[in-house]
Parts: C-alpha cells; sequence; structure tokens
C-alpha cells in the first residue's frame, strides 16, 4: 500500500473527491461525481506524477439505489493499482462521459457496461448491444431485472425445471450397454 499516493490524491484532487480515499493491499478507492470523469481521468492520464497510461477494465455497478461505472488502472509511478468509481449516476437515465479518447480499448468495455447495465457513455460512436439481440429491452446484470420464472420461487425452493437434470428419450439402458474389460 503506497501511502505517498494516496496523499498525492488527496491533494490534487480534494475537492472533486466524493468519500474518502481507501487503500488495501495493492489497491487505491477514490469515488468521484460522473460529471468529474473527464477531468480527473484525464488528470490521471496526462500528468507525469500519475500516468495512468493502462485502462485494466470498466465495469456497470448497480447498487441497487444508484448505478456506479468503475475504472482500474495502472501506472509505473506507484506499485498500487487505482479504482476509480464514478458514483451516483440516475437509475433512470444513467450517463457518463465515454474514455474511448484516451483508450480505444475502452469502446468494447462502455459496449459491455452500457447492454448489461444501461449506461450510456456519451461520446462512444459506436454504442450498441454487445451481447443481447439488437431489439432487446431490458439489461440482465440490473438488480431490477425480472426472470419470469422467479416470482413462484422463493429461496430455497429448489432448481428451477428447465435445470432439472433427465436421461435423454433415446438413452440406451445400462442392461444393453456392452461393458469393456478394463
Amino acid at each position: 500500500m503506497d501511502r505517498r499516493f494516496k496523499a498525492r490524491l488527496e491533494a490534487r484532487f480534494g475537492e472533486q473527491l466524493t468519500g474518502p480515499i481507501r487503500q488495501r493491499h495493492d489497491e487505491t478507492e477514490m469515488r468521484i461525481a460522473a460529471g468529474d470523469v473527464i477531468a480527473v481521468i484525464t488528470a490521471l492520464h496526462d500528468e507525469p506524477e500519475f500516468g495512468f497510461e493502462f485502462l485494466s477494465d470498466l465495469a456497470g455497478v448497480d447498487t441497487g439505489v444508484v448505478m456506479q461505472v468503475v475504472y482500474h488502472l495502472w501506472s509505473e509511478t506507484t506499485s498500487d493499482w487505482l479504482r476509480v468509481v464514478a458514483d451516483g449516476l440516475s437509475r433512470d437515465d444513467p450517463r457518463v462521459p465515454s474514455l474511448t479518447y484516451l483508450w480505444k480499448g475502452a469502446e468494447w468495455m462502455e459496449r459491455e457496461a452500457y447492454d448489461m447495465f444501461g449506461i450510456t457513455f456519451e461520446g462512444n460512436r459506436d454504442l450498441r448491444r454487445i451481447y443481447m439481440p439488437p431489439d432487446y429491452q431490458s439489461f440482465p446484470l440490473r438488480k431490477d431485472f425480472y426472470l419470469a420464472d422467479d416470482a413462484a420461487r422463493s429461496p430455497g425452493a429448489g432448481v428451477r425445471p428447465m435445470e432439472r437434470t433427465h436421461t435423454p428419450i433415446n438413452a440406451p439402458s445400462k442392461a444393453l450397454v456392452r461393458q469393456t474389460p478394463a
């Protein structure tokens, strides 16, 4: 855990932080508002004292109350991985700026978060479904995603009928299966 790195982040981004910077093992986490994504991430990427030139991952999160976008960044300037959480996105219309101007590979990560959570990345030139069919109307990783058979299923009620194993109709009986010597 790089405590000097935490101090540098607090000094540079103190006014843009929406919560305390947390550190655990080799990870540092900072929270910012969605409106500050461009300014903060660009500074982390461009300023030599930070130099976060590698976007490892970008993920959507549904807390059940608000939506978030989480960026995992790496730099040679610190031994810590940096997790930047863009917090407080509206559940009705979650929007955050695209980072494809910094990392071209962010396009696919943003498309995945859009497809699974419905988060719109403003400025992404190819924001369309990546897993689900183009005409699909819902977002499968949201907390309010409804499965048709869940209404009648209580916790611990067992497996869904489609998950039960069964013997195929044309399976040979054990008597007809030829035993081969070992």
